[in-house]
């Protein structure tokens, strides 16, 4: 039986990922509360169906799907963007490992937990380690219980292993999916047990902005490709506004990471 989950990041992703699943309830005849009526066979894993939706004990029928939604309604009430500017997530994965170390290797909830504060598990290549986080979302999948998730985020807020901006309440929200996570036939990704994917926002992937602009500079200094766009239609001059935005949106994350309160300053 083939398991498709799919996670929609975005605005208008997300939407349209909502009108995706509203089809695929109408195609399948499922109804809004989940219900299927025509269905009588329950546990049956050989559903169609079952490819997108998994069935719960009490017969309901949810998607197999995780929906992370930008908009700032959505996304000011669970304190994942501060700013309308400081609204780019830094997406992480753990544990990454190949089919050959699957055999020896199988990683606790705290393990895992911990390389998601790692350089090497960041979809973005920058090193959270040098930056201040002002949010962490944690959807864990699989074998995990709250019992070791609070355990292994404790440890990490006891090591002080990661700083938090002291402007910003410094809790961790947590997701739970209990199937297990799926690999693609093949693949060079090892079935686990357990996995967890992070959404933070953190000022470290200024990082990535300043590498970004760097290599821009470089060729905008040779003006090479300019032409072909400036045939197209666009102006010279947007690129400039774009740097300058780009240089700004780095000030905006550098400024967000000072400390609101200088333990120098005298108090009166």
């Amino acid at each position: 039986m083939r398991e498709i989950v799919s996670i929609h990041i975005g605005q208008a992703g997300v939407q349209i990922g909502n009108a995706c699943w509203e089809l695929y309830c109408l195609e399948h005849g499922i109804t809004p509360d989940g219900l299927m009526p025509d269905d009588t066979s329950y546990g049956v894993e050989d559903q169609s169906y079952n490819t997108f939706f998994s069935e719960t004990p009490s017969g309901k029928h949810v998607p197999r799907a995780i929906f992370v939604d930008l908009e700032p309604t959505v996304v000011d009430e669970t304190n994942l963007v501060p700013y309308p500017r400081i609204h780019f997530p830094l997406v992480t994965y753990a544990p990454i490992i190949s089919a050959e170390k699957a055999y020896h290797e199988q990683l606790s909830v705290s393990e895992i937990t911990n390389a998601c504060f790692e350089p090497g598990s960041q979809m973005v290549k920058c090193d959270p380690r040098n930056g201040k986080y002002m949010a962490c979302c944690l959807l864990y999948r699989g074998d995990v219980v709250p019992k070791d998730i609070n355990t292994a985020i404790s440890t990490i807020k006891t090591k002080r292993a990661i700083q938090f901006v002291d402007w910003c309440p410094t809790g961790f929200k947590v997701g739970i999916n209990y199937q297990p996570p799926t690999v693609v036939p093949g693949g060079d990704m090892a079935k686990l047990q357990r996995a967890v994917c992070m959404l933070s926002n953190t000022t470290a992937i200024q990082e990535a902005w300043a590498r970004l602009d760097h290599k821009f500079d470089l060729m905008y200094a040779k003006r090479a490709f300019v032409h072909w766009y400036v045939g197209e239609g666009m102006e010279e001059g947007e690129f400039s506004e774009a740097r300058e935005d780009m240089a700004a949106l780095e000030k905006d994350y550098e400024e967000v990471g000072v400390d609101s309160f200088d333990p120098n300053e005298e108090e009166y």
